[in-house]
């Protein structure tokens, strides 16, 4: 076991990658030797050490396929600040790690979100259509709904009269920009361009207490090429279920990966 475990370690690789904006973004490569590969995104205020990250690189390393699990812009190790909004900005950063990978002697077969992230991998699907497999859990359908429990009820006003909002218990700082990014992000108008042939799995916790997991069958109703599963009894962050989420997404992955066969040998 001990052995096993050191083994695991020395496939770790950590990578740079400038995005277009000249920021460095930080991120861990699990290497198995397989061509194809995984890039894992997690949610907001979070990185690519979150639990539900690390854990599924480490169970599709158990399947022979590679990963690379980075923190965006402002989150983690990775040069830039934070925003509120931004789901565009990260899915461009997204777009610099493929690049990267696409360079190399990988060929980028999925990518996974989580949440914020989940809405990332869905906004990139939309606009490139070089991705076959394109997993999101948790995401929210409409961005301008989840607003006012974070904010507070009058975040219109607040904003529009001082420019940002402080929430001093997150150490968030909301600029009104980034506040009206989020809101003129339209998930539904974006999904309708995922392309048809894309592979798409939803997930989502029936106990979500942060996202309905109403949100996910809106997402199913305008993805064509989708499979839906919800996890019975979970939370936002699975924190009970880790182990469903984990063979579920892993399956899929593995499953269409072995229909493209030819692309990613």
């Amino acid at each position: 076991m001990q052995e096993a475990a050191q083994q695991l370690v020395s496939q770790k690789q950590k990578v740079i990658v400038t995005n277009s904006y000249g920021e460095k973004l930080v991120g861990l490569l699990h290497e198995t030797g397989s061509r194809a590969i995984v890039i894992l995104c997690h949610g907001a205020r979070a990185s690519k050490d979150h639990f539900i990250i690390e854990n599924l690189a480490i169970a599709l390393e158990n399947e022979g396929i590679s990963s690379f699990r980075f923190d965006f812009a402002g989150n983690g190790e990775s040069e830039g600040t934070f925003q509120f909004g931004h789901m565009r900005r990260e899915a461009d950063d997204l777009h610099a790690v493929i690049q990267h990978f696409s360079g190399t002697n990988h060929v980028v077969g999925a990518i996974f979100g989580h949440s914020k992230g989940g809405g990332d991998v869905l906004l990139y699907a939309s606009k490139h259509h070089d991705i076959p497999i394109v997993v999101e859990a948790s995401a929210r359908y409409d961005l301008k709904k989840g607003i006012e429990g974070r904010l507070g009820k009058d975040f219109m006003e607040k904003i529009k009269r001082e420019g940002f909002i402080d929430i001093g218990s997150d150490k968030l700082w909301v600029t009104e920009e980034s506040l009206m990014d989020r809101l003129s992000t339209d998930m539904h108008e974006s999904c309708l361009k995922i392309d048809k042939d894309c592979r798409v799995l939803i997930v989502h916790g029936s106990a979500d207490e942060s996202t309905p997991f109403a949100d996910a069958f809106e997402f199913a109703k305008i993805i064509p090429n989708h499979r839906i599963h919800i996890v019975e009894g979970a939370d936002h962050c699975y924190t009970s279920h880790q182990a469903e989420l984990d063979t579920v997404v892993v399956d899929f992955i593995k499953s269409a990966l072995q229909q493209d066969k030819p692309t990613f040998n």
